[in-house]
């Protein structure tokens, strides 16, 4: 099939679910759906069989529902296929939103390279809201268990994955890392006895300027 009558079939699938759906799904659902829906027609087409198309439609069916991928043979595919091994900078992050009712809660580990994040491992979190310090240790270790601490270079998070179990566990098994702060986190200065709000360390440096501040804080305790 050419891409250009793929298109067209897209298209006007579109334009039928959208027809009796009565435009309740936003269009970027119905054309994913629509591109499922072909893409099924076709691998149906491609069975080596003689039987008909219910038996091909049933097998789809059967494959979907009771077929689990294992996981982490996926994440060891898609590690053994990264262009750069060896040291290496890990991101974790998680997104969250709602189809009708459900939630959907993502946390995902991520390699990053050339700027550029590589979905490796995830766990679908059975909650709304932030992750905690249990589920951050746990998806680190699910990496070591199957790469090994010795290719982290570094651990890159964002301002939700803070806390002090957290924290203690990347300190203690020597993992370096970066984690953006909230700028109202108020910071205590030992060497000046006192306590100020931690944006107030770097006003006088500009934006994209890289500082280190080589005095001990405490940062929420």
């Amino acid at each position: 099939m050419k891409k250009t009558n793929v298109i067209t079939k897209n298209s006007e699938l579109t334009r039928i679910l959208n027809t009796h759906l009565q435009g309740k799904i936003n269009l970027a659902r119905l054309k994913l759906i629509s591109h499922f829906v072909i893409a099924l027609c076709k691998l149906a087409n491609t069975f080596d069989t003689e039987s008909n198309c219910e038996f091909s439609l049933r097998r789809i069916q059967r494959f979907i529902a009771n077929y689990s991928l294992d996981i982490n043979l996926i994440a060891r595919l898609a590690f053994n296929l990264l262009p750069k091994q060896g040291k290496l900078i890990l991101n974790i992050d998680r997104t969250n939103w709602r189809f009708g009712q459900t939630n959907i809660n993502i946390f995902m580990l991520d390699i990053v390279y050339k700027a550029v994040a590589f979905p490796l491992l995830f766990t679908m979190l059975d909650k709304r809201g932030n992750s905690n310090n249990e589920e951050h240790i746990d998806l680190i270790n699910r990496f070591i268990c199957l790469f090994g601490k010795q290719v982290i270079e570094s651990v890159v998070v964002d301002r939700e994955f803070v806390g002090e179990q957290w924290l203690e566990f990347l300190n203690r098994e020597n993992i370096r890392y970066y984690i953006r702060i909230r700028n109202n986190f108020k910071v205590f200065l030992p060497h000046k006895d006192k306590i100020i709000k931690a944006s107030h360390l770097f006003t006088r440096f500009k934006t994209n300027e890289f500082v280190h501040y080589n005095k001990t804080v405490k940062i929420n305790g």
